[in-house]
This record gives structure tokens, sequence and C-alpha cells, in this order.
């Protein structure tokens, strides 16, 4: 299993994920600053995995200062990771617990160490969530299923076995998938370069179509559900995820395909009472001015790039969580699901 995220004692290995599918490179961090921005330019991203590396970046803040600095340090570190990137809450409820740490924290010299537990139990969480998740979210799936997923939840974007990709490797271990269709995610085609080559590797029959395509595919070809991750769930039920996961689900409705949602708690964010809190993060246009690194666009054109967009949770048949399946989402359930997380920043 390829993992994006691991902690080597001293720095952080990170899998560049710009490079794939093609180059398959490992990054050793040994700073924080290099962590953020890791982060920042998408080397690692996915939300559970951005979380994981952040927590790791503060530790590393602290592991490289003098002991008279350390709790300083870190309180830097983790407001300049906290400023990366703004949708996926994961990052912000690790930096969170990574914070609790430095407010409890006794002596200097212990503090690497406790930053270090805490940062390990984060990693460790998500990797048994994720495992959850993927037996969950099998059950949902019917026999001889074909399913649909959108832009990158798999081991790569969580740094352990996947949430929507999971329950689908999974279901295909089962013996009950027929195949999976990718789309390709643009503009930064995770779904091309990321999901079709962890399903490949999985050993997972896999399509890939465009983007523009899914509305055909749903009126002519039997899908029988879609899965995708999530970013931030809100109070509500209402779901942040990669843009273009609005669309799916209003034709998801439409051709009566169940839309399946796959997400850890610490996705789930309370303190936001619906989706049109959820910041949503504007990336540069180049992103869709270009295409491997070719210009494409007409000069003079202006440009907008939402990287993430908010699918209602009318538009929601089930959020898979490692704690259970909601099939109506609601605050009430997702207190109950998630154990009663309290409040989380936005």
């Amino acid at each position: 299993m390829t993992y994006s995220v691991e902690w080597r004692g001293d720095h952080v290995r990170l899998l560049d994920q710009r490079l794939l599918p093609y180059d398959e490179h490992y990054l050793e961090l040994t700073s924080s600053n290099q962590v953020a921005d890791a982060i920042r330019n998408m080397t690692v991203r996915g939300a559970p995995a951005i979380g994981v590396a952040a927590a790791y970046g503060v530790v590393l803040a602290a592991l490289k200062a003098a002991p008279d600095r350390r709790v300083d340090a870190s309180r830097d570190a983790i407001a300049a990771l906290g400023r990366t990137r703004p949708t996926a809450v994961n990052l912000f409820a690790a930096l969170d617990r990574m914070r609790r740490v430095l407010d409890s924290a006794r002596s200097a010299e212990r503090l690497v160490e406790s930053l270090a537990q805490t940062a390990v139990s984060i990693h460790q969480e998500e990797i048994d969530a994720s495992a959850s998740i993927s037996r969950l979210g099998a059950s949902l799936i019917p026999e001889k299923a074909t399913v649909l997923t959108h832009c990158n939840a798999g081991t790569i974007a969580t740094a352990a076995h996947g949430t929507a990709l999971g329950v689908i490797v999974e279901a295909h271990r089962q013996g009950k998938l027929e195949r999976a269709i990718t789309t390709e995610t643009r503009p930064l085609l995770q779904g091309a370069r990321l999901t079709a080559w962890e399903l490949v590797r999985a050993g997972v029959p896999t399509t890939l179509i465009t983007d523009s395509m899914v509305g055909h595919l749903m009126r002519t070809t039997r899908i029988d559900c879609v899965l995708v991750g999530a970013d931030r769930i809100a109070a509500n039920g209402d779901v942040a995820n990669k843009i273009g996961t609005y669309t799916i689900a209003v034709l998801a409705r439409t051709h009566h395909v169940p839309f399946y949602v796959a997400a850890p708690g610490s996705s789930v964010d309370l303190s936001l009472r619906s989706g049109s809190e959820i910041e949503i993060e504007q990336r540069d246009s180049t992103e869709v001015a270009t295409f491997a690194g070719r210009p494409v666009a007409a000069d003079g054109v202006d440009f907008w790039n939402p990287a993430f967009d908010v699918t209602p949770r009318r538009l929601i048949t089930a959020i898979v969580t490692e704690r259970g399946i909601l099939m109506a989402p609601s605050k009430n359930g997702l207190r109950m699901i998630v154990g009663c997380p309290g409040e989380r920043r936005k």
C-alpha cells in the first residue's frame, strides 16, 4: 500500500502527488515551512492527509527549535499551517489538537514527545477510520455494481486506506464490484492522474470519463451509485467536496442514482450550520488557463477557479462514517455519529 504521509522520527516523508501517475517520487521534509508549502502547492492533498501532514509539521517546528523557543515556534507553525488551505476542516481539527498539547505542556523537554505522540495518534485514527468506512460503505454496494466516483478519495488522499475509494476497493475485494467509473476531475485531473492510478493498481476494472460526460452516462448506462469523499461536512449535512460534485449530485437525483458520501468524523464541522458558511478556496487561474503546462485559453479572458462546491443534504442519500451510516443527514444524526466532537474552527 502506498501512503502519502509518513513520519520518520525526525522528518516527514511525502509522496509528491503532483508528479503522479508517471513518477512516484517522495520528498523528505525537515521543517514546518516545507510542510506548509507542500500543503499549499498540493504536493500533499486530500482532507485527511492534509490534517495528518500539518500535525507532523507542528512536531517539526518544535523539534528544530531551541528548548526555550519550542512553544513559540510551535504556535507560529500552527498559525502558518492554518493559512495554507481554507476549506478542509481536517486541517483545523488536527491543528486544534496540537494547540491543546501546547496549552497543557508543563516542560519544553517533553513537548516534542507529546506533540509527536498526538500527531501519530491523529494519523492512526485516520487509518482506523478509513478501514471502518471501507467495510461499512461496501455494505451499500449491490452485486455486480457499476460505481461512479469523482476526484480522489483514496489511500494517497487520506494517509490511510481511503474513504470513497476505500469503499470501492473493498467492494471489489468482496466480489461485488463489476466496474468503477472515474471522472477526470478538471482542472488538476485528480481523477485521471490519481484515482485511475490507484484503482488500476488495486486491480479494479476502471473506466475514465471527462466531467462533462456524467449526464449522458447516467441516461444511457446503468450506474448503481455515486461515491465521493468530503472536505467538510456542515452540521445540517451539507457537504463540501471537489468542484463538480454538486453537478454530479443533481444528475444523480434526476436519474434516481443513490449518492453516497464517505468521510471520517474529522471531516464533520458542527460549528457551521450549513454549507453556505463553508469557505470555498479560490485557486490560481493558471490551473484553468493551462493544460500539462501549456496555455490553452484565449488571451484576455477572465477566469474563475473555485476548488470546491457544496452539495446540499437533500441530494445526499447517505453519509458513511467510521461509526455508522447516516441515511438522513442531520445535525443530531451527525452529532451522534461522530461522538459529539463539539465546536471546530472554520
